[in-house]
């Protein structure tokens, strides 16, 4: 996995570097989740239904409202999701918690793998229906275009999200190294230091002296003797 620290990033507070993150493979199965799901959303808005001699459209897989509407659901959200998880890796490393961290990955697996699910649904589903149009159905071939594009790219965001799902998996495993770690890391709250901060200088050590009591402006008496003369 890419960095050190917890869960495949680096310390809280690293700089962020845009080549290495842009570089990186959970980046590009992400771009392409995101393209793939963009075409399979435009394929079937822009020429998914077609006008049978009359004012009412027409789903082009085999006239089945339900297979367009969940191929757009599936386009749609699966736009969001990529964009949402995006951001979220480009934040990820500034989250200080490790609790936070591992939630964020837990929803990382969570989605991914149930997106992946719905995607193979989605490729069964718009194929299954696909096969049974009839050519009658597509006056002069109409929409049959946009229909196999939605189909291939279901397919292809199938592995896509697979990707990202194994790699969320993989951080998930890796953890974080507790050592590198205290228990004010762990809630998001910056360790304090016991210390008291100095400014370069050194510390002027504190006369802590006290005379005893009872002896402030009290003098010596004179000695009153005096020597005796014989």
């Amino acid at each position: 996995m890419d960095g050190v620290g917890s869960f495949g990033a680096g310390l809280a507070g690293a700089a962020f570097d845009p080549v290495s993150f842009i570089k990186q493979p959970t980046t590009i199965l992400r771009v392409l989740s995101w393209v793939f799901s963009l075409v399979v959303f435009a394929s079937i808005v822009n020429e998914g239904y077609v006008n049978l001699g009359s004012e009412r459209l027409h789903c082009v897989f085999n006239k089945n409202a339900d297979a367009c509407n969940y191929g757009v659901f599936c386009g749609l959200l699966g736009l969001l999701l990529c964009s949402f998880f995006f951001l979220l890796d480009v934040k990820f490393q500034q989250i200080s918690s490790i609790k936070d961290r591992k939630k964020a990955v837990m929803l990382e697996v969570g989605l991914s793998g149930f997106w992946t699910f719905l995607w193979f649904v989605s490729f069964c589903f718009l194929a299954n229906q696909w096969s049974r149009t009839a050519p009658k159905d597509l006056p002069l071939n109409q929409g049959a275009d946009a229909a196999r594009a939605s189909i291939a790219f279901s397919f292809f965001s199938i592995l896509t999200w697979a990707g990202l799902t194994v790699r969320a998996v993989q951080k998930y495993l890796l953890g974080t190294d507790m050592t590198l770690f205290t228990t004010d890391h762990l809630d998001g709250v910056a360790p304090v230091t016991p210390y008291p901060p100095t400014t370069g200088g050194a510390i002027e050590p504190s006369d802590n002296y006290q005379s005893p009591p009872f002896t402030e402006g009290l003098e010596a008496p004179a000695p009153t003797y005096q020597v005796p003369i014989y």
